[in-house]
């Protein structure tokens, strides 16, 4: 069985697009809500999303021990199965993989086995394998399946991965793609010499995870320097928790910022500073990100496909005035909000 990248995905993986990291919508026990579960990869597919990337951290790792992982990333392939037969369109399907070894292969083959495109893999459990022990877990899982590589920022549980890293990272095989979410210019910067310097730079698509930088991170091109060549590469689409919400407008802004022309850089990067401002209330910024899957819940919740804040983990909290800073982006950026999007197509996607 072949486990690489048909020709036509990888041509639209490099096309860029936009890709919610999908939360995952539990009942007051704890258990998966399958309606509000599919009401959420309806909406992100109506709203023009891209791919769907599931099993990611929004949406919970504890997923795994709850024993929802396998279930939510079946309940996402029939409604793209479903989205993909109606509309004739392709959707990317990305799944979390993370922890040891033995667990990302286990997790690599269920996604592989339901067809999923490719996984995001967090190094987050592996806090003090050298480089060459984590090359070599990548490349377990890449016998398996396309790996997406996945910069988690270390406040959060990431650890740091330096240049050295992503050169031999980017030269596996089967590597077709880094999510780059340090939140921080220079391991953003890392990443991207790796990739240069790897050989392979044509052959990676880089998408953005840095919350805090999103429209910066898509205007952006990177020139570096390798030999006597400069390597020009450019972030082509985001893979992102924030547009977990908001999601029709961020379709619409990535539009923008893709058709975009020199002239129209000032007034983007102006509503750059708007988004990242909404980032900071619904991550939780101020707190040290805490609050951000409850915060991403939080607005859900407003627009009526979550129920409640209900989390695996019993710390996963707003933070105090939390809910007053999405309040007050609420009111400062009506704009960004896509509530008129959700309010007229809720009850189809809850039905």
């Amino acid at each position: 069985m072949d486990n690489t990248l048909s020709n036509d995905l990888k041509e639209y993986l490099h096309s860029g697009m936009v890709i919610p990291a999908n939360p995952t919508a539990l009942t007051k026990n704890l258990e998966l809500d399958e309606r509000r579960q599919r009401a959420l990869s309806r909406y992100y597919l109506d709203a023009g999303s891209g791919g769907l990337a599931v099993g990611v951290h929004t949406s919970q790792f504890e997923i795994r021990e709850a024993g929802l992982f396998k279930p939510v990333l079946e309940l996402a392939k029939e409604e793209i199965d479903h989205h993909c037969q109606k509309t004739n369109k392709s959707i990317f399907r990305i799944a979390g993989a993370l922890g040891n070894t033995s667990q990302a292969t286990q997790e690599a083959k269920i996604a592989s086995d339901l067809g999923y495109h490719a996984v995001l893999l967090s190094l987050a459990a592996l806090k003090n394998q050298s480089n060459e022990e984590l090359v070599a877990h990548c490349k377990a899982v890449a016998e398996i399946i396309p790996i997406v590589g996945f910069y988690l920022q270390p406040s959060v549980g990431g650890r740091i991965l330096d240049t050295d890293f992503w050169r031999s990272f980017s030269q596996i095989e089967n590597v077709v793609a880094i999510k780059m979410a340090p939140f921080d210019r220079y391991h953003t910067i890392d990443v991207v010499r790796g990739v240069a310097e790897s050989g392979r730079a044509d052959e990676i698509a880089l998408y953005t995870g840095n919350d805090d930088n999103i429209v910066a991170d898509l205007l952006t091109e990177y020139h570096i320097p390798v030999g006597d060549e400069i390597i020009k590469k450019r972030i082509i689409g985001g893979l992102l928790g924030h547009w977990a919400v908001w999601n029709k407008k961020a379709v619409e802004l990535y539009d923008k910022v893709k058709n975009a022309s020199p002239s129209d850089f000032q007034d983007l990067l102006s509503l750059g500073i708007k988004v990242t401002d909404s980032n900071a209330a619904f991550f939780d910024s101020r707190n040290g990100f805490k609050g951000s899957i409850a915060g991403i819940h939080e607005v859900l919740i407003r627009q009526g496909l979550l129920e409640s804040n209900y989390t695996i983990n019993p710390k996963e909290r707003l933070s105090p005035y939390q809910k007053e800073e999405i309040d007050r982006v609420y009111k400062l950026y009506p704009e960004l909000n896509d509530d008129n999007f959700v309010t007229e197509n809720l009850d189809k996607w809850m039905h």
